[in-house]
């Protein structure tokens, strides 16, 4: 995963609405998460892959980081 792909999530949950991440499940964020990163560049399948388990490895930081804006 390239850095920049790293800030696009990273600014994606920092742009979010708190309730958007906090009222979903983990999987629902996750899929939340990738359909705007989809919105934003073209993932090649593989990519899809890691950024999903990079996501779900983060998404008790993620909530962390929703409930405090």
């Amino acid at each position: 995963m390239t850095p920049v792909m790293l800030r696009q999530i990273w600014s994606l949950v920092e742009g979010a609405q708190a309730t958007t991440i906090l009222n979903q499940d983990d999987p629902s964020l996750v899929e939340w998460l990738l359909s705007q990163l989809r919105e934003q560049r073209s993932l090649a399948s593989d990519e899809v892959e890691i950024i999903s388990h990079y996501i779900r490895a983060r998404t008790p930081l993620i909530r962390e980081i929703a409930a405090t804006q």
